[in-house]
């Protein structure tokens, strides 16, 4: 990836330094939520302080906002792929998904388009909850079957991070936070992003995908050693 490096080997340390990640990331994403864990679990590994900001990315720009179907629908239209097949990968995400801890109801999912979502976040990070807000709208969406692709569903779902629901209909309905979700998208295609979830860390170092725990901490160990030896 342009402009990054791509190295893992860990090395001798210092707590001192703040350590940002960026990550690029879709709510319909299913291995975004469990690479979210995922990197939960790395960063708690490595012990060091960590921030973290998400950015949008979407995968699937053309789905509409109500699609008639199930997931296994729409994966089977866009990728041409078997129902039957499709309904096995599915099933192999889930169970993946219970090994960090997720509980993913695929039949209770309602495929959308996630433009506004992205939106609801970039006023979450405004107001300083955009973790809060992520976290929410992935359980929303991947174990509790809410739609999150309308504003007033989306508003809902704020109220309980504690927004002002009116505030969050105005902002959602004057696309307040349009341009800085295609900041982001600008963003992921200067870096050469094709797939999430992507993390880069520090700035320099990408690391694509729902990876274990330890390869997490290791990239923020080495980062953490760059920081002490320069």
């Amino acid at each position: 990836m342009q402009g990054m490096k791509d190295t893992y080997a860990p090395v001798v340390l210092s707590m001192s330094e703040k350590i940002k990640v960026d990550v690029w990331s879709d709510v319909q994403c299913p291995w975004c939520y469990i690479g979210k864990r995922k990197f939960e679990a790395g960063a708690e590994q490595f012990g060091g302080d960590v921030e973290v900001e998400y950015h949008s990315f979407e995968l699937a720009p053309d789905t509409p906002v109500d699609y008639e179907g199930s997931t296994a629908d729409y994966l089977s239209e866009r990728k041409g792929m078997p129902l039957d097949q499709v309904h096995g990968m599915l099933a192999n995400v889930t169970n993946i998904a219970s090994t960090v801890g997720l509980d993913y109801d695929f039949d209770s999912v309602k495929q959308t388009n996630t433009i506004k979502a992205h939106e609801l976040l970039h006023y979450a990070k405004a107001k300083g909850k955009q973790l809060e807000m992520k976290e929410r709208l992935l359980k929303a969406y991947f174990e509790e079957g809410h739609h999150v692709g309308r504003i007033e569903d989306l508003a809902d779902l704020a109220v309980e991070v504690g927004f002002d629901r009116a505030d969050v209909i105005r902002s959602l309905t004057e696309e307040e936070y349009l341009p800085a979700v295609k900041a982001d998208q600008a963003q992921a295609m200067q870096y050469g992003i094709r797939g999430v979830p992507f993390f880069v860390i520090d700035g320099k170092y990408g690391v694509s995908g729902a990876q274990e725990a330890a390869t997490f901490a290791q990239v923020l160990q080495q980062v953490r050693d760059e920081k002490a030896s320069s």
